[in-house]
């Protein structure tokens, strides 16, 4: 595959993406992965980026919606001169045509091709190793399950992963926002923000946000007792509860609150609490034009210097900086 730009531009380098699709995948997944990359190429008028699309074993392949989709190359003839690849898979991934796919990943993950796993992308890229001391995550239903499976890989409950050549998300839409920061990191933010006006989109997510997971999803098995205890966090951000009168409402001691924080958070009820009203902080930061002041309010600051340090300790950042 040609690799030699057409163009005297510094826009003008043409990679080549290979999207495997695999039985039962998302549309909106597929889609929010692909089409950026497409609508750069028109916003351009450069073929920036060219797809070619594969399959486990060639031929059309039916989505979740049971829609299909044209025949396609078999993925064993997947190109090592190939860019990037891009695999769309249902989540959870049943355990089909493992042995070719995951054989003919590693070949490519060790030729240097950037590997993306997009929904159930994630686990066939981790079935085949690919993802090992790797940065990654998947859609949240998947956590426990994937953890237990695959010790190996650093699974983060964050919207998108970008670890060197390994890039995974939850799926859905944060397909789009994890290939916004890639469109930028090839041809800068300009671009990118061209792109995501093209799709009337308010605001790029940034990786660092995390998955909005059912609460009780994120506990597992934990005691009703501390699932009660962090319901009432969220619900008190603007005036925060003290560990007390969290434990008097739960009718517990203020002990046996700082234990089940320290066994299952890993963490004392008050620092958790802190990283609640700073998360807070930030998306208000991010989302909202209120200024900080107000904001240090809104999140149970007593005054804005006391949140300014707070928040630079937190995040490296002032929230002025937050917003430059």
């Amino acid at each position: 595959m040609p690799h030699t730009p057409t163009v005297p531009s510094r826009l003008a380098k043409t990679r080549w993406v290979g999207v495997l699709t695999l039985p039962g995948f998302s549309l909106l997944a597929q889609a929010c992965a692909l089409e950026p990359l497409m609508v750069v190429n028109q916003l351009t008028g450069q073929r920036l980026y060219r797809l070619q699309a594969f399959t486990p074993e060639g031929g059309e392949v039916v989505s979740m919606a049971d829609i299909s989709q044209a025949a396609c190359t078999p993925f064993e003839l997947a190109s090592i001169e190939l860019d990037l690849l891009i695999v769309c898979a249902p989540s959870p991934l049943p355990a089909t045509h493992e042995s070719v796919l995951t054989g003919q990943l590693r070949l490519l993950g060790r030729s240097g091709v950037v590997l993306v796993g997009v929904g159930g992308g994630t686990e066939l890229l981790a079935r085949a190793g690919v993802l090992d001391g790797y940065r990654a995550t998947l859609p949240w239903q998947r956590f426990a399950a994937f953890t237990r499976a695959f010790p190996r890989v650093r699974l983060t409950q964050q919207l998108f992963e970008i670890d060197r050549d390994r890039l995974t998300c939850g799926g859905g839409t944060a397909a789009m926002d994890m290939m916004m920061t890639l469109i930028a990191s090839h041809h800068g933010s300009e671009l990118a923000e061209r792109v995501s006006e093209h799709f009337v989109l308010e605001r790029v997510r940034m990786a660092d946000e995390p998955q909005q997971v059912p609460l009780r999803a994120r506990l597992g098995h934990a005691p009703a007792p501390l699932v009660d205890a962090v319901m009432l966090m969220e619900a008190n951000i603007e005036e925060p509860l003290t560990t007390h009168e969290l434990a008097e409402h739960l009718g517990i001691s203020r002990r046996q609150l700082e234990r089940l924080f320290k066994k299952y958070l890993q963490a004392v009820p008050g620092r958790y609490y802190l990283d609640l009203r700073l998360k807070e902080a930030r998306r208000l930061l991010r989302e909202s034009d209120l200024p900080a002041g107000e904001i240090a309010m809104k999140t149970g600051f007593s005054s804005p210097a006391h949140f300014s340090t707070a928040y630079r300790n937190h995040f490296g950042v002032t929230p002025r900086e937050e917003r430059l």
